[in-house]
C-alpha cells in the first residue's frame, strides 16, 4: 500500500467524535422530518416510508461519492467542507420549508407521489453530504491494510451508536421539548460547529452560512410570532404529534372559534370563543343520538379526546351518566385544558392510552354506548381501530341493547367511498342493525364528507320527539350501501391506501 499523506486531525478523538455526531444527527434529521412535513401531507405511512426510502437513497449516494473522493483527494478539509455543505442545506430546508410544502400539499397527486416529492426536495440533499462523512472519515483513519478492518468497525460502530443516540434524544427530548422546527436549527448549528472545528473553513464561508441560519430562524420565529399574535396561534410538538391551535371563524354561523389540528386537511377540535357552548363542530353533535338510540343509557366509552369538546357537553347535559374517555396523547390533555376549558370531572374519567390496547382488556358489556372519534393523519382512523377485530372488540364490550356511534372521513359512492365500505363489512357482520348518516346532506355522495355509521344490537326508531335529533335523523341515508371490499383485519388494514385514492379522486 502506497503511503498517503493526509492533512492531520486535530485532537486525538475529534474525527470519532464527528462521525458519532454526525450519525446521531442524521437519525434526529430523519425522525423530525415527519413533524415538518405534517401540517401540509400528514404523517401516514406512505410519510414515513418516503422519508425512510428517500433517506437511505440519499446517505448511499453520498457513500459513494465519497469514498470516491476519499481515495483522490484524503484531506480532513474536504470532509469539514462537506460538513458544512449540510449545514447549509439544512439552513435552506429550515428557511425554505414551509414555501415548499405549501406547492407540495397542494400538488394534484395521490398521496404517496406528494410524500416522495417532499423527501427529495427537503432531506435528500443533506443527507447526500451527511452521507459523505463515514467513508471519507474512515479513510483518513485507515494508515494501513493491517487495521483496516478494526478502523472500519470502530468508525461504523461509532456511527451507528451516534444513530441510536440520536433516535431517542430526538424522540423523548428534542421534539416534545423544543419542537419540530427548533430542532432544525440545533441540527444545523451543531454541523456547523462540527465543520469549524475541523478546520480549513474560511471566515467568509462562516459569514455567508451563519446569515442564511439568521435569516432562516428570524422568518420562523417572525412568522410564528405574527401568526401567534394574529390568530393567538400554539403551535407546538407533543410525544405523539404536532398541534395547531388557533382562532377562525365558523363557517355557518360567522362567529368565533378556536380549534385544534393534527392534520392539514382538517380539525380535530372546536369551540365557540363567544358563549359557552362547545359543540362548533357539526359531527359532534350526531353522538347526542345516543339518547334517542339508548334513552336509558348510564355508562359511555369515547375514543379520542382531543379538545374534549364533546365530553365537556355530555357531563354538562347527562346529569345521571358518566363517560370514560380514551386519549392516547397526555400532551394533547394538557392542551385541551389550557385552551378548551378541560375540567375534572367526577363523571368524566380521562384515560391516557391506545384505544384498541384498552378495548381489548376492557370488560365485556361494560358500556350502554361506545363512541369513536379518534383520528390519526389525514381524516384517516387510526388503522388498529379500523378492522375486523377491533369491531368484535367494540362488539363486547357494549351490552346487549348497546350502540356505536363512530365518526368517519369517506365518501358514500365511488373510488372515494373505500373505506366506508370496509367498516360496513365488519360492523354488519357483527351488528344487527347499521346505518350511516351525512352531517352535511348538501356534499356530493363522491366527495370525502363526515359520516356517521351507527351500528346497534336493537333496531333504531325512526324519528324522536326532539326536534335537533330529528333533524340528525332525516340525514340518515336510505337504502343499501353496497360493499365491494372485504373488512380490514389486523392483518391487511389498508386505511391508508382508501385515504389516498379518496385524497386524488376528483369528480
Amino acid at each position: 500500500m502506497s503511503e498517503e499523506k493526509v492533512r492531520p486531525v486535530s485532537g486525538g478523538y475529534l474525527l470519532e467524535f464527528t462521525v458519532f455526531a454526525c450519525g446521531a444527527l442524521v437519525m434526529i434529521y430523519e425522525i423530525n422530518g415527519s413533524r415538518i412535513v405534517a401540517p401540509y401531507i400528514g404523517t401516514s405511512t406512505y410519510v414515513w416510508t418516503s422519508l425512510i426510502g428517500i433517506i437511505l437513497a440519499a446517505l448511499s449516494l453520498g457513500y459513494w461519492i465519497g469514498g470516491r473522493i476519499a481515495d483522490r483527494r484524503p484531506d480532513v478539509k474536504v470532509l469539514a467542507l462537506a460538513i458544512f455543505a449540510a449545514a447549509m442545506l439544512v439552513s435552506v430546508t429550515t428557511l425554505l420549508k414551509d414555501v415548499i410544502l405549501t406547492f407540495v400539499g397542494a400538488f394534484p397527486a395521490g398521496l404517496e407521489l406528494r410524500s416522495i416529492i417532499a423527501s427529495l426536495s427537503l432531506f435528500a440533499p443533506a443527507s447526500v453530504a451527511l452521507g459523505f462523512v463515514i467513508p471519507y472519515a474512515t479513510k483518513l483513519r485507515i494508515l494501513s491494510l493491517a487495521d483496516s478492518g478494526k478502523t472500519v468497525g470502530r468508525l461504523y460502530a461509532l456511527s451507528t451508536i451516534g444513530s441510536i443516540v440520536g433516535t431517542f434524544a430526538a424522540g423523548f427530548f428534542l421534539i416534545p421539548y423544543i419542537g419540530s422546527t427548533r430542532t432544525l436549527y440545533f441540527i444545523a448549528g451543531s454541523l456547523f460547529v462540527l465543520a469549524i472545528a475541523l478546520g480549513g473553513i474560511a471566515i467568509k464561508q462562516v459569514a455567508a452560512a451563519a446569515a442564511v441560519l439568521v435569516i432562516a430562524i428570524a422568518s420562523n420565529e417572525l412568522t410564528l410570532a405574527v401568526m401567534s399574535r394574529s390568530a393567538n396561534l400554539v403551535d407546538t410538538d407533543t410525544t405523539y404529534a404536532r398541534v395547531r391551535i388557533f382562532d377562525t371563524v365558523h363557517q355557518q354561523s360567522g362567529r368565533p372559534i378556536k380549534v385544534l389540528a393534527t392534520d392539514p386537511h382538517t380539525v380535530q377540535s372546536g369551540r365557540f370563543i363567544d358563549g359557552d357552548d362547545t359543540l362548533a363542530l357539526d359531527y359532534t353533535r350526531y353522538y347526542h343520538l345516543v339518547r334517542h338510540l339508548r334513552p336509558e343509557f348510564n355508562k359511555v366509552l369515547m375514543i379520542g379526546g382531543a379538545g374534549y369538546s364533546f365530553p365537556q357537553d355530555f357531563v354538562r347535559t347527562y346529569q345521571a351518566a358518566s363517560i370514560d374517555v380514551v386519549e392516547i396523547d397526555p400532551g394533547i390533555t394538557e392542551l385541551a385544558r389550557e385552551h378548551f376549558g378541560l375540567a375534572d370531572h367526577p363523571r368524566m374519567n380521562v384515560i391516557h392510552n391506545d384505544g384498541r390496547i384498552f378495548l381489548n382488556n376492557a370488560p365485556a358489556g361494560a358500556y350502554d354506548a361506545v363512541m369513536m372519534d379518534a383520528f390519526g393523519s389525514s381524516f384517516s382512523v387510526p388503522f388498529q381501530l379500523a378492522t375486523q377485530e377491533a369491531a368484535t372488540e367494540v362488539h363486547r364490550v357494549t351490552n346487549d341493547d348497546g350502540v356505536v356511534i363512530f365518526n368517519i372521513g369517506s365518501a358514500v359512492t365511488g373510488p372515494a367511498s373505500l373505506f366506508l365500505q370496509s367498516q360496513l363489512a365488519a360492523y354488519r357482520e357483527l351488528f344487527p342493525f347499521v346505518t350511516v348518516f351525512k352531517v352535511r346532506p348538501s356534499t356530493a355522495d363522491d366527495r370525502l364528507q363526515n359520516l356517521i355509521l351507527v351500528a346497534s344490537k336493537r333496531e333504531l326508531a325512526p324519528m324522536a320527539d326532539d326536534p335537533e335529533l330529528s333533524r340528525m335523523l332525516a340525514t340518515r341515508i336510505e337504502g343499501e350501501i353496497p360493499v365491494t371490499v372485504p373488512a380490514a383485519t389486523d392483518d391487511l388494514s389498508p386505511v391508508e391506501r382508501y385515504l389516498s385514492i379518496a385524497q386524488g379522486y376528483q369528480p
